[in-house]
């Protein structure tokens, strides 16, 4: 087993990382801060460091170029948030072996060790680690499970099993924050690569030099580093159409040579692409190639918004106090019936990743281990006031955020109930008035006498 500094301010982050490089049998040494961490690699001369990008005293690029010129024997890995992929692809330029995004899950930070120590000695096979289960941060939680019961999910789930093992290309298109590479990694989780690899790169936040570097830059590209995994291309809406067409390129020629039994170890990975925005839509208006889309799109899906399947609101909730629990070391902290309301009311414009970013600053913010709606972001507690003008006791509340079609379904139930009572409860007579079919109006009281069992 080989020695392993890391650095990292945060200290939380940095003893995770130090309990699973640990439980792997290596020899680990952690500091908060770069000089330090420099002093103890000259001393030490580890097989590995891993440092985070952003570290108070010093430059991450400094460390890296200090660490390769002074220390050529010790290999990098840099660990950058989603905002500083740029840099972190600069980082490879001066050496560094790989990098890790965040967020990313522990078994990512073991696969990649398992790399590095497999360069340094040759022989000894690479082993898959033991899968650890535990978060690796709070803000960094990104589970590979897929939370919910609700039937969308369901069917997430039936195709997820069905197509894991499958070398076709998957398509995950969904709003953004949805929870689409979620999708990604339970099809990777799922499948027999599941112990190799599972490389993410976000065409959304790369200059085009970057981009096409990390996809087409020689023999160290996202593909190269995927090792027979998963390579997740995130956003692939906005990706430039110069390198759409080197991608269509290169993803027709690991079909024909996989068809031909000869496909190259750095070609033998399961390609999947994100997008935010439909790509069929983009193939009409001429923003995007008609023949890369069909070529990654032969296994679509499409993933729901959070708004479409409330019922899994609470159970996220759950899932998410869990992680923040286990981060913590502390107990798990409940949800009062009020702030549960307030939750799934919401409407959720960011969707998943906007629920996970709630319950973690609701955490910080709740007393005596219960969350209220106090703790909750003003934007999911705050309220607008619907009345009819001419009846100003006729008061309803819709959170901020609620989409305009719930407001006029909100109005709209309003106005029949009173045009009901007017006429005594005659429907026959209140279609008359509204000026719709009594078909019509059975179809709106169905949906909104059911609606309004489920918040009573």
């Amino acid at each position: 087993m080989g020695k392993i500094i890391i650095i990292d301010d945060e200290a939380g982050i940095l003893q995770i990382m130090g309990q699973v490089c640990r439980k792997m049998g290596h020899t680990v040494s952690l500091f908060q801060n770069g000089k330090e961490g420099m002093t103890a690699i000259d001393k030490e001369r580890p097989e590995l460091l891993i440092v985070d990008l952003r570290i108070p005293d010093m430059n991450g690029m400094q460390i890296i170029q200090d660490c390769r010129s002074k220390f050529p024997e010790t290999e990098v890995v840099m660990v950058t948030g989603y905002a500083s992929v740029e840099t972190a692809v600069e980082a490879m330029k001066l050496g560094a072996f790989d990098y890790l995004t965040k967020p990313f899950e522990l078994d990512d930070l073991q696969r990649t060790v398992n790399r590095v120590m497999q360069k340094k000695s040759s022989p000894a096979p690479a082993s898959s680690g033991s899968h650890a289960k535990s978060e690796p941060a709070i803000h960094l939680a990104s589970s590979a499970n897929l939370i919910g019961g609700s039937p969308q999910i369901k069917e997430i789930l039936k195709l997820v099993a069905k197509v894991a093992d499958k070398d076709s290309p998957v398509l995950l298109e969904g709003e953004f924050g949805s929870g689409k590479q979620m999708v990604a990694r339970a099809l990777h989780n799922a499948s027999r690569r599941k112990s190799s690899s599972f490389k993410v790169l976000h065409c959304s936040s790369l200059p085009v030099e970057l981009l096409d570097q990390e996809m087409f830059g020689g023999g160290n590209t996202i593909f190269h580093r995927a090792d027979g995994g998963s390579v997740v291309i995130e956003e692939i809406n906005v990706m430039p159409m110069r390198l759409q067409s080197q991608l269509d390129s290169f993803l027709e020629d690991i079909n024909a040579r996989r068809l031909a039994g000869n496909l190259p170890k750095e070609m033998n990975f399961r390609f999947v692409a994100t997008s935010s925005v439909p790509l069929e839509q983009l193939v009409r208006e001429g923003k995007f190639r008609e023949d890369l889309y069909y070529r990654i799109s032969v296994i679509p899906m499409t993933i729901p918004p959070l708004r479409s399947r409330r019922d899994d609101i609470a159970l996220l909730v759950e899932h998410f106090l869990g992680n923040y629990a286990r981060f913590t070391q502390s107990p798990k902290k409940e949800v009062d019936k009020y702030a549960v309301k307030l939750l799934v009311d919401y409407a959720w414009p960011g969707n998943v990743l906007e629920l996970q970013n709630a319950i973690e600053r609701a955490c910080s913010f709740a007393d005596d281990n219960r969350i209220r709606p106090v703790d909750l972001p003003p934007k999911i507690t705050q309220k607008v006031e619907i009345s009819d003008d001419e009846n100003e006791r006729m008061k309803h509340s819709l959170p901020i955020g609620t989409k305009l079609s719930d407001f006029i379904k909100k109005q709209e139930r309003m106005f029949i109930r009173e045009t009901l009572k007017f006429n005594e409860g005659s429907r026959e007579k209140t279609a008359s008035m509204l000026g719709v079919s009594i078909a019509t109006l059975y179809r709106k009281m169905g949906l909104k006498l059911e609606r309004d069992k489920t918040m009573s």
